[in-house]
């Protein structure tokens, strides 16, 4: 069974007194382990999948299973426990709190789960050892280029062993090298069998993804390993 399994989704807005169609009848299957990049020109649909795929909205039409689970048939309160159990955001803008240590800003996501004091900060700091921040532990995000704070939130969206990772542009604010170094980031992860689903307008960033599929208004236009 596919981890993600989505089946004729579509999507409409209402703006005034019209039903603005977003998503119209996408279906596509990803397997544990897959590194899929999403790619489209703007207003295609890909964020809002993403966020449909995150628990942040509801889709008008069809279905999403994760793990087998119908995600648009939940309440509200169990669309919360899926997000915070089941699935790490990684955000273009990071989306990290600058009031907060890098350390605390990782450990957030367990105090949620209300993970023992001890063990989340000891995993904090395995985390940011991992992205190699270990130096960094009491900086403020404030005081870290943007190559390292997204390596924070991608600790971050680790802290509580998702089962899938989506990324929305996680190198759009970002120089090459930074780029490159996230991208490494990413590619191990899958590596070591973590299933990311990745929004990019970059085709580099899709050197190593298990497969791309191109959407084109509100339809998947091609899908290819």
């Amino acid at each position: 069974m596919s981890l993600v399994e989505i089946t004729n989704l579509e999507k409409s807005y209402r703006v005034g007194e019209m039903d603005v169609p977003v998503l119209k009848g996408i279906n596509l299957d990803i397997d544990e382990g897959e590194f899929v990049a999403l790619m489209g020109p703007s207003g295609c649909g890909k964020s809002t999948l993403m966020n449909i795929l995150g628990c942040l909205d509801r889709p008008t039409k069809g279905r999403v299973l994760l793990k087998g689970q119908d995600l648009s048939h939940l309440s509200d309160r169990d669309l919360a426990r899926i997000r915070r159990d089941e699935i790490g955001f990684v955000f273009q803008s990071f989306n990290l709190i600058g009031r907060m240590s890098n350390l605390n800003n990782i450990e957030l996501p367990m105090t949620l789960l209300e993970t023992a004091r001890d063990i989340r900060r000891d995993r904090a700091k395995e985390l940011l050892e991992s992205v190699g921040l270990g130096h960094r532990l009491d900086y403020s995000p404030y005081n870290l280029s943007g190559g390292e704070r997204q390596r924070v939130a991608i600790a971050r969206a680790l802290a509580n062993d998702p089962s899938i990772i989506l990324a929305d542009e996680p190198t759009g604010n970002l120089d090459q090298k930074s780029t490159e170094e996230i991208i490494d980031i990413m590619n191990e992860l899958n590596r070591e069998g973590r299933t990311i689903i990745m929004v990019t307008h970059d085709d580099e960033t899709t050197e190593h993804c298990s497969r791309v599929v191109w959407m084109r208004d509100g339809r998947v236009q091609e899908d290819a390993s």
